[in-house]
Formats: structure tokens, C-alpha cells, sequence
């Protein structure tokens, strides 16, 4: 089985210390930060795992920028990440009722 190298931008990191940072702070609710922080951490090993095997988006937008989305395991959350070669780039972490396109 292929395994990508998994790398993750600054806004990605941005997004995803953003999100755990609301749990934290504004939810004040450590357990569900840690909870988020670790299903990313799962979804991206499994990502590494079956990156070339999730379809092409039926978005015009994604397709355009060459952008696939994977949905967090245990949470309503997605990154969205382009495949280059041998490496998985993760772009942007949303909250899946986020109006992530206009964000794009």
C-alpha cells in the first residue's frame, strides 16, 4: 500500500488551532479541544493512507484548484488537500457547516 507524506500549510494550521482555540476558550471545554485535536490526528494518518483513492470532488471550484476533502472521522469537520507526487498537502481544516467556498 502507497503512504503519502502528509504536510499541513500555515493557514491549515491556522484553522485548526483557531477551532481548537473556541473549543478552548469560548466552549471552555479542554476535553472537546483534545477530542478535536486527536481526530485530526487520526484522519490525517488515515489520509496518508488513502489519499490517491478518495474521488475527485463533484465541486467545480475544488476541482479547479486540484483540492480533494476528506471529513474528520468522529467530528463534523474536513480538510481539504491537494495530492503532488509523493506528499498530501492539507490546505484549509473547516467546521462542516462552515460556507467554506466563499472562504476559498
Amino acid at each position: 500500500m502507497k503512504r503519502y507524506k502528509v504536510y499541513i500549510t500555515g493557514k491549515a494550521v491556522s484553522d485548526l488551532r483557531s477551532r481548537i482555540g473556541y473549543l478552548r476558550n469560548e466552549k471552555k471545554s479542554m476535553q472537546a479541544a483534545q477530542a478535536l485535536y486527536n481526530d485530526y490526528r487520526e484522519t490525517k494518518t488515515v489520509l496518508a493512507n488513502i489519499a490517491y483513492a478518495l474521488a475527485d470532488p463533484d465541486n467545480e471550484k475544488l476541482r479547479q484548484r486540484r483540492l480533494k476533502r476528506i471529513n474528520f472521522l468522529h467530528h463534523n469537520y474536513f480538510m481539504l488537500f491537494r495530492v503532488e507526487k509523493e506528499k498530501v498537502i492539507i490546505v484549509r481544516v473547516f467546521h462542516g457547516l462552515e460556507d467554506y467556498q466563499n472562504k476559498l
